[in-house]
């Protein structure tokens, strides 16, 4: 009920069969091709320069980013190296200064006088055991006797001169 080209109402329109059937595509038969050969490609030799420039270019680019890859690691282990050797050194001079406490507490005349009298028995000394030693006021050093004569030493030509003139 097609009028015009418009359809009237709320159905759907039916669908006819098509009149002509469509063809289906045949299959078509796959041509095996042949291998050709391979042509030789000629690189001239400004290519060829070209291509081993690039390869050496690209080898020492390669090999300056190891190298700086190296170093880098290098300078980190010396550095880590060198933390390690600063907490070692504080670790010790704080050893060193607990060390110089003790020292000083242990110098402490009371501590020794303490000592002193426990462990070994010392008493203070009294004025009876005090000896008293009278020198005498010559002065032990003698004088030189002797004059001493200091010769600078001379070379052969002044050796040969002097005794040529001083005899």
């Amino acid at each position: 009920m097609v009028r015009g080209g418009y359809e009237y109402g709320t159905s759907p329109r039916k669908l006819e069969p098509d009149v002509q059937k469509k063809k289906q595509p045949q299959k078509k038969k796959l041509k095996i091709v042949e291998d050709l050969p391979k042509q030789d490609v000629k690189i001239s030799k400004q290519q060829k320069k070209r291509q081993t420039k690039m390869t050496l270019l690209v080898m020492a680019i390669f090999a300056v980013l190891l190298t700086i890859s190296y170093r880098n690691s290098q300078i980190n282990e010396k550095f880590d190296h060198v933390q390690n050797l600063k907490k070692e050194l504080s670790s010790i001079q704080k050893e060193n200064e607990q060390l110089e406490v003790s020292i000083q507490n242990s110098v402490n005349y009371n501590t020794i006088e303490k000592l002193a009298k426990e462990k070994l028995g010392m008493q203070k000394l009294t004025n009876k055991q005090t000896v008293y030693v009278a020198l005498p006021k010559k002065d032990y050093v003698e004088p030189a006797s002797e004059e001493v004569v200091m010769e600078d030493e001379k070379n052969w030509l002044e050796q040969i001169i002097d005794k040529i003139f001083h005899k």
